[in-house]
């Protein structure tokens, strides 16, 4: 009787340890399971935001694209260009080396259909897909743009191209820049990047040799060094100190898709997240109330 009932004991004991661990391992199982759909979630998330910025570019790139208020507004900034460099007596013209200082990408060549491919193949932007674009050489003129510059040349005046494509871009640009018969399209006039971003000591080189009329982009970085990292408030305040030369001087192409003003909404932090970017975009909106 005795032994049965350590047999009896044994066994429950038995039963119990197995049974303990399975509620150990079905915990340990749940665990598991909880954190991987988690992380499945927050993967899911993440792509989702991916996706919303990619989505936010749209707009801007079909504007560009298929909007004839678009190729209004870039007709419009050259005919009045144009209008400037008539100003000029030819005599100036003669006697004096006359220059303009151009930006390249969404001034003179429009990349919109880099930024579309971007979107079609739902990948966001890299230096690897930049540089498969700019390698085919087929970027379009901006409407209006090529006719000025040639214009420009046929007066007497040098055109300089100041770009932020790489140097290692400018075999591939000059390419495109000859098929679309630019003036001035040889290396002693291209300025690329090579040590800063900022285009200040590039213009200052071309200006140390000539007299430079008139300055072309789509980015307030293109005219001086001023709008550099600045926040919004702040780029209005030296925009409205510059108010008379917006149309004289300094002639702004329209680009919605990116540049300087996107940097300043996100306070210039290229580390946020695409939920941390969509809070910022959000809290920069002015509602009325």
């Amino acid at each position: 009787m005795e032994k049965a009932v350590i047999f009896s004991r044994a066994k429950f004991i038995f039963n119990i340890s197995i049974f303990t661990k399975i509620i150990l391992m079905n915990k340990t199982l749940l665990f598991f399971i909880v954190m991987a759909s988690g992380e499945l979630s927050f993967a899911q998330d993440s792509a989702i935001c991916r996706q919303q910025e990619m989505i936010i570019k749209e707009l801007p790139v079909l504007w560009q694209q298929t909007a004839a208020e678009y190729r209004a507004l870039c007709y419009q900034a050259f005919n009045i260009a144009g209008m400037r460099l008539d100003e000029i007596p030819k005599k100036k013209i003669r006697k004096q080396k006359l220059a303009i200082i151009t930006d390249l990408d969404e001034t003179i060549l429009d990349n919109s259909y880099s930024e579309a491919q971007l979107i079609k193949d739902e990948k966001e932007h890299s230096d690897q897909k930049w540089k498969e674009w700019t390698s085919r050489s087929v970027a379009t003129g901006v409407p209006g743009a090529v006719e000025f510059l040639q214009m420009a040349r046929q007066k007497g005046i040098s055109v300089f191209y100041i770009s932020n494509r790489d140097t290692g871009d400018v075999a591939s640009t000059l390419i495109n820049l000859k098929k679309l018969q630019l003036p001035d399209a040889d290396m002693a006039h291209m300025l690329f990047l090579s040590n800063t971003s900022s285009k200040e000591s590039r213009r200052q080189i071309v200006m140390s040799q000539y007299n430079v009329v008139m300055l072309l982009g789509d980015n307030l970085n293109d005219f001086m060094q001023v709008f550099e990292a600045k926040k919004s408030g702040d780029r209005f305040v030296e925009t409205d100190k510059l108010k008379e030369e917006w149309g004289k001087k300094f002639i702004v192409l329209p680009n919605a898709t990116y540049g300087e003003w996107e940097n300043a909404v996100y306070d210039y932090d290229r580390k946020l997240k695409p939920a941390e970017k969509e809070s910022k975009r959000k809290s920069k909106l002015a509602g009325y109330k």
